[in-house]
């Protein structure tokens, strides 16, 4: 299998879109509500936004491929909340559930982590939805750590997960 990660670049829009669209569906249907699913999972709207977000140059995003077919993304940028100025925030991570669990998150994460520790960050935070098992494990595998901040984000509480660099 050949494996390639590389930087997102304008075109990409479509194919973010689809990841993690495809991504939401499988991992969100038990926490969020089937009309704000329905929303945040519409193929067009998602373009729209890596298309705005491509276009403004907002954080740095990554595509990994298996054998050509595109599978995963992961997005980073600095921290958006004022209480983490100074730390990186890793903004998502979706990969395609046909392959969860193979080790190709591993992966993206590990190149995500490297390029934000070559761009000065000795820290760096995310926000996962409490009821999220799978990803809150994962990201524990990852060296990630539950903090005590937590937010309402789409009807779900949200917690802050940080790890040292």
């Amino acid at each position: 299998m050949n494996i390639e990660i590389r930087r997102v670049r304008e075109g990409d829009a479509p194919i973010l879109a689809h990841i993690q669209t495809e991504s939401w569906k499988a991992a969100f249907a038990h926490i969020l509500d089937p009309e704000t699913l329905k929303r945040c999972t519409d193929p067009a709207r998602a373009e729209a936004m890596y298309e705005r977000t491509l276009r403004d140059g907002k954080g740095i995003g990554y595509l990994l491929s298996l054998d050509g077919a595109p599978h995963c993304i992961a997005w980073w940028n600095a921290a958006r909340d004022a209480e983490f100025a100074g730390k990186a925030e890793l903004i998502c991570i979706h990969s395609l559930p046909g392959n969860w669990r193979k080790g190709y998150g591993s992966l993206l994460m590990d190149r995500a982590l490297a390029d934000i520790r070559a761009a000065g960050y000795k820290e760096v935070v995310l926000w996962v939805f409490v009821e999220n098992a799978r990803a809150r494990a994962f990201y524990e595998a990852q060296g990630f750590f539950p903090t005590a901040h937590t937010k309402l984000g789409l009807g779900a509480e949200e917690i802050c997960y940080a790890r040292k660099l």
